[in-house]
């Protein structure tokens, strides 16, 4: 996939990039796969707003994606590349010889028309999900189960990618992509490859408009609230926060303050990533 450069015609197409969709092959998504999105605004059931700066932005259909791969020893054919609005990778769609159609997180490099299946004696190639016992060293994999059975959780964003490290008793360990090193069931499974849509880091949105699409409302920065809304409002001018750390509209630590507390995974994590990954 490329990135294309508009014309400098308006301002805000100055410096705007997008995607040229070369690799899409079909732009209308499959009827029995799709359901509709209600968009919520970032309230929860009580009508409370949980997540700031949510609203509005163009209507979705959630694309009803198989994590699991638990068609085991099917083999499906690639039908068609497509966009999914709700996610940064593209989609394949699949059709398995059984007749049944299904979607998947698009691979790098796959093609319409090549054959893929999932299951412990599918070939090491890309786009096939096999279990991490059955995977070789050193193999880069993605769409990586956490509980044996769950789905998928890990690495599915696009450019994804991790690196099967080493195997010991029933555990692998796995390099992810912001360079922790975490321990994974072997019988979980993963894909083989690389998550496709390299460039979608490289787009640059060039005007507030293309926020609002996506659903993102504007968020006020603190420093320029008053000292009741915020605690780093108030001042004659522009001023630093005259905190110790940035803070919440809340009072509550942020902006690198670790709120990783009582996590049941940490036992598997074996190096945590560093600080240049982040």
């Amino acid at each position: 996939m490329a990135v294309k450069k508009y014309k400098p015609i308006t301002p805000g197409t100055r410096g705007m990039t997008g995607y040229t969709f070369e690799e899409i092959t079909k732009t209308t998504p499959e009827r029995s796969l799709v359901v509709p999105k209600k968009n919520r605004g970032g309230r929860n059931v009580h009508g409370r707003v949980t997540v700031r700066h949510r609203g509005g932005g163009a209507r979705r259909f959630i694309r009803l994606v198989d994590f699991k791969r638990e068609k085991h020893g099917v083999p499906a054919r690639v039908a068609a590349i497509e966009y999914d609005p709700n996610r940064t990778a593209r989609l394949a769609l699949l059709f398995y010889t059984d007749g049944e159609k299904r979607y998947i997180i698009a691979p790098l490099d796959l093609k319409v028309g090549d054959t893929l299946m999932s299951g412990p004696s599918s070939e090491i190639r890309s786009g096939n999900a096999l279990p991490i016992s059955n995977i070789p060293v050193g193999t880069m994999i993605h769409n990586i189960e956490v509980k044996e059975g769950k789905g998928a959780q890990l690495v599915r964003s696009a450019g994804g990618a991790a690196q099967l490290l080493a195997k010991e008793g029933d555990f692998a360990q796995i390099r992810m992509p912001s360079g922790e090193v975490r321990l994974i069931h072997q019988v979980c499974y993963a894909t083989i490859g690389q998550v496709g849509n390299l460039d979608h880091g490289n787009v640059k949105l060039g005007k507030a408009g293309r926020k609002r699409h996506k659903g993102i409302r504007p968020t006020v920065r603190g420093s320029a609230m008053n000292p009741n809304d915020h605690p780093h409002g108030g001042g004659e001018g522009r001023q630093p926060i005259g905190l110790a750390g940035p803070k919440s509209p809340w009072g509550k630590p942020t902006l690198g303050y670790k709120t990783r507390r009582n996590k049941k995974s940490n036992q598997y994590i074996v190096r945590r990533r560093s600080k240049t990954s982040r």
